[in-house]
C-alpha cells in the first residue's frame, strides 16, 4: 500500500518544483492523462471481463473472496505483481518498461476487482457506477485543495505507511481469526487512508516527482484511486445490505 518514491536529481530531469514552467506544466498534463488512460483501460477491460468470464466462474470468485485463505493467497499475488509492476514503471533506463509496468498493474487491478464488482452489482447494480462518481467527485475535490494551496505534504509519506501496515495486519488477522468483513468502521478509515494517499501523491506531483517520471506518477495515483474506489464500493454494499 506504500506509495513512497525516490527523489532525486538526475540528468534525465528535475523536480517538477525546480523546473521551468513549461517543463512542469507538461509532466503534470503527461502524468494525468496517463491517469485517464489507465482508468479508461480498466473500465476497457472489466467490460470486457464481465463479457466473457462466465457466471460460474464469477460466483468461484466470490466463494474464494469469501473463504478468506484462497483471498489471502490472492491478496498476496497481487502484491507481489504491484512490486513488480512499480519497480518497473520506476525505471529510468527504459519508457518500454514503464508502460508495462502501468499496464501490468491497470490489468491487475482489473482482475482482482472482479468479484467485488460481481457482488456489488448482485447487491444494486447502480452500485459501481455510484462508486465511480464518488470517487471521481472526492478526487476531484482533493486534486483541487492540493493545487490550490500548493502545500507539500511529503511528511505523510510515514504515516500512510504505516496505517497501511496496520489494515493488511488487521485483513490479515480477520482471516486468521475468521470473519473477512471488519465492518463500516474499517472501510471508512480505509476511505481516509486511500484520500490520504491521493493527497501525498498530488502533493508529490508538484514538489517531488522528476519531470521524466509522468508515469510513474500516474501509476501512483491510479493505485490510490483503485483503494478509494475498492472502499467505497465496500460502503455502499454494506449500506445497500443493512437496508
Amino acid at each position: 500500500m506504500s506509495n513512497l518514491n525516490p527523489y532525486g536529481v538526475t540528468a534525465a530531469g528535475v523536480p517538477a518544483a525546480l523546473a521551468e514552467e513549461s517543463a512542469r506544466a507538461t509532466f503534470i498534463r503527461r502524468t494525468y492523462a496517463h491517469l485517464a488512460g489507465a482508468v479508461g483501460a480498466f473500465v476497457a477491460l472489466e467490460a470486457v471481463l464481465f463479457t466473457v468470464v462466465p457466471a460460474e466462474m464469477m460466483q468461484s470468485l466470490v466463494a474464494r473472496m469469501l473463504s478468506g485463505w484462497s483471498w489471502l493467497l490472492v491478496l498476496g499475488a497481487f502484491m507481489a505483481v504491484s512490486w513488480l509492476a512499480r519497480s518497473w514503471a520506476d525505471s529510468g533506463t527504459s519508457r518500454g518498461m514503464q508502460y508495462a509496468g502501468l499496464g501490468l498493474y491497470v490489468v491487475a487491478e482489473a482482475v482482482i476487482f472482479l468479484p467485488i464488482l460481481y457482488m456489488a452489482m448482485t447487491i444494486n447494480p447502480e452500485i459501481p457506477a455510484m462508486a465511480g462518481l464518488l470517487t471521481l467527485v472526492t478526487f476531484g475535490g482533493l486534486t483541487g485543495f492540493v493545487f490550490v494551496t500548493r502545500v507539500d505534504l511529503s511528511w505523510m509519506g510515514k504515516f500512510l505507511f504505516l496505517g497501511g501496515l496496520l489494515a493488511m495486519g488487521l485483513i490479515v488477522c480477520s482471516i486468521f481469526f475468521g470473519g473477512f468483513n471488519l465492518g463500516v468502521w474499517f472501510s471508512g478509515a480505509m476511505v481516509g487512508l486511500a484520500s490520504g494517499y491521493i493527497l501525498y501523491d498530488t502533493s508529490n506531483v508538484m514538489h517531488h516527482y522528476r519531470t521524466d517520471q509522468h508515469v510513474a506518477a500516474s501509476l501512483a495515483l491510479f493505485a490510490s484511486v483503485a483503494l478509494l474506489f475498492w472502499y467505497i464500493l465496500q460502503l455502499l454494499m454494506q449500506f445497500s445490505s443493512s437496508d
